[in-house]
């Protein structure tokens, strides 16, 4: 007699097969390194919020928001690629591509550029 499969997220769990661990875990790894990535774009709209760069409140504002809704589009990002990756794996599908990466160079690029146009002001 099997025990039934209690894991969650069912939708990814409960279709196909277990793959090989080692490709579970690097999906895990891969999960984690882009929530790092949400934290580190996190403490950098709260270290653009809290420290005077000597520019408008409006511009350090929206350099501050620009920064936390890239972490929430990073995470999000990454627990979609998670999901979408295990379950490929379990089905034997090919795996899926992520626009996510490219969205978050975009978004890193524009708030760089933001930051050389403030550093050459100041």
């Amino acid at each position: 007699m099997t025990t039934p499969d209690r894991r969650w997220p069912r939708r990814v769990y409960g279709a196909g097969t277990d793959p090989d661990p080692r490709f579970s875990l690097a999906n895990e790894r891969t999960f984690l390194a882009w929530v790092r990535t949400s934290l580190a774009l996190l403490a950098g709209a709260a270290a653009v919020h809290v420290v005077d760069l000597g520019v408008r409140d409006v511009v350090a504002a929206t350099l501050s928001v620009l920064l936390a809704v890239a972490a929430l589009g990073c995470v999000a990002g990454a627990w979609s690629g998670w999901v979408r990756t295990e379950r490929a794996m379990r089905t034997s599908a090919p795996l899926p591509s992520n626009v996510a990466g490219a969205v978050l160079a975009v978004v890193v690029a524009l708030a760089a550029v933001a930051m050389l146009v403030i550093g050459a002001r100041g």
